[in-house]
């Protein structure tokens, strides 16, 4: 599975040197990123119409990140040299038979000037291409509380920074003053904002989690256990890394540079099921796995875990990019436990894949009614009326089974293996857009969560009787989720889940809660309807 690495690993040490010097000169203020300012008069020199140089832009940032590190610029000259060489400017440039080792650097008019005026002025920043410099400065948004007034979005170099400010001085206020960290998800970090996308993987023991991990890597990688016995017994990250190595969880959740310090709220029982397994892989570079424990079934099984495992699901779905649900021929019955993991899925409906793997162990007749029994018992559990996507194939390093699917099932499990390899693919490619969907949608769930808790205060006494109202209102939660609703005229499909909420509501005062601040919610108003359209209008192609 090959991701868009290559220009840097297909460019020659001396034309590497070459780039360095031109990203140096195109990156006025030295943070590692050349935005789009910067980007337009640098390219200008290259002479190319602004047709090519916007095709040029959109294959380089294909992140869409807003801006070029060091070697989306690699990318970006190569292809300007393969432009002016005459080739059309297209995705699949990249992955032509070019000779990019010795391909020459393109020819760019007006360069000795650029560069003799550079010279003059100050030295060259230290840090080229490295965007740590950048990282620190918003790393000190999130623990300084007065650096953060003064910064403007004008000041900002990429979408995430922009959205790790507007988090700061818009969200985090509202989310604070309602608590709710307590209620709905704790407070994002500064890791949580530059983490890699993440695929959970999801299903009954057995189903070939693990294997399909291995597959993708190509290998194996440390902590993998693999039987026909429920082998995975704790959650697995697998990580990008500089050496092989597992971290224990409890280590791995402490750590200010992972994301994972918001597990802290389940507690020892479950960090010492959570690892992370980390090696250098290229695929890894892009991508996060998640290897979870294999879902069980009967009753007896829940009692046993020593941690809430569908709240810790649900965390990491929140979190995730993708889900993949698992299931083989043989383990068609969605458990208890597993009807639980699937209901908490919800509200992420567009990230679940479902997998029947190990097809090819069953022949074409059989495997027409097992896909049938597989799309009966989800339809039952996914209360959609969209059918979800099936992906079946036998997702190990074993040739397919050609005596028992036949020449036919053969190119089946092909075509589909490549349909979800490519939907793999385009994860880093989505993964600004979909930060920015999960941010929108933390900012909108924030606000409901904010007019439930202050109209729950509204209801309290001012005097006598608060612990029989407070009480009342935890038992008829429902009828006052549908008072909220009516009064701001919100979807109901955007309420939290009323049980897990009493839960949680059962433990507070709702005397001490604060009354509505109109003030705080027309920050989040503004940030939606103003602020987010205008930081994505600066970061877009610059040449449209």
């Amino acid at each position: 599975m090959e991701f868009d690495t290559s220009p840097i690993n297909r460019c020659s040490k001396e034309h590497e040197k070459i780039y360095q010097q031109w990203f140096s000169l195109a990156d006025s203020d030295g943070d590692g990123r050349l935005t789009g300012g910067d980007a337009i008069k640098f390219f200008a020199l290259s002479n190319l119409p602004r047709q090519e140089l916007k095709q040029v832009w959109a294959i380089a940032d294909s992140k869409r990140q807003g801006f070029l590190g060091f070697r989306e610029f690699i990318t970006s000259m190569q292809l300007v040299s393969l432009a002016q060489a005459g080739h059309p400017v297209t995705g699949d440039l990249l992955n032509a038979e070019v000779n990019f080792e010795n391909l020459q650097p393109p020819t760019l008019e007006g360069l000795d000037v650029l560069q003799a005026k550079k010279r003059t002025p100050k030295s060259e920043p230290e840090q080229n291409g490295n965007p740590t410099a950048q990282s620190s400065v918003t790393a000190n948004w999130f623990s300084s509380s007065t650096s953060v007034k003064k910064v403007s979005l004008t000041s900002v170099t990429s979408i995430i920074d922009g959205l790790k400010k507007l988090y700061i001085q818009k969200l985090k206020p509202l989310e604070v003053a309602y608590r709710f960290n307590d209620f709905v998800s704790p407070f994002l970090t500064n890791s949580d904002f530059d983490a890699k996308p993440m695929v959970m993987l999801l299903g009954q023991y057995s189903t070939g989690k693990t294997t399909f991990i291995k597959h993708l890597l190509r290998t194996s990688y440390p902590g993998a256990h693999i039987g026909p016995e429920p082998t995975t017994d704790r959650f697995v990250v697998v990580m990008n890394g500089p050496d092989e190595r597992s971290i224990p969880g409890n280590t791995i959740a402490v750590q200010a540079d992972m994301p994972f310090s918001g597990l802290t709220t389940f507690g020892t029982a479950f960090l010492s099921k959570f690892e992370c397994s980390q090696m250098p892989h290229p695929l890894l570079e892009h991508i996060t796995f998640v290897d979870t424990p294999g879902v069980l079934s009967g009753e007896k099984q829940r009692t046993q875990r020593s941690y809430d495992f569908t709240g810790v699901t649900s965390w990491f779905a929140s979190k995730c990019d993708l889900i993949l649900l698992l299931f083989d021929p043989h383990k068609l019955d969605i458990s208890d436990e597993f009807k639980r993991v699937i209901a908490s899925l919800r509200g992420h409906d567009d990230k679940i894949r479902v997998v029947l793997n190990k097809a090819d162990q069953v022949d074409t007749q059989q495997l027409m009614r097992v896909y049938g029994a597989l799309m009966w018992s989800l339809g039952k559990v996914l209360n959609t009326p969209e059918v979800s996507r099936v992906y079946i194939g036998s997702f190990n390093d074993k040739p397919i089974n050609e005596a028992a699917t036949g020449p036919v099932g053969k190119e089946l499990f092909e075509k589909e293996q490549d349909d979800l390899l490519t939907d793999l693919k385009n994860i880093p490619k989505k993964a600004c857009d979909r930060r920015i969907n999960e941010f929108v949608k933390r900012a909108r769930a924030a606000k409901i969560h904010s007019y439930i808790i202050s109209h729950l205060k509204k209801e309290m006494p001012a005097m006598i009787g608060k612990a029989k109202m407070q009480q009342k209102l935890i038992d008829n939660l429902e009828d006052q989720f549908v008072k909220v609703q009516k009064e701001h005229h919100l979807p109901p499909g955007d309420f939290p889940n009323v049980e897990h909420f009493r839960e949680v509501l059962s433990g507070y005062n709702i005397d001490k809660f604060e009354k509505l601040k109109p003030k705080l919610i027309q920050s989040v108003d503004d940030m939606l309807g103003y602020d987010i359209p205008e930081l994505l209008k600066n970061f877009r192609n610059p040449y449209d």
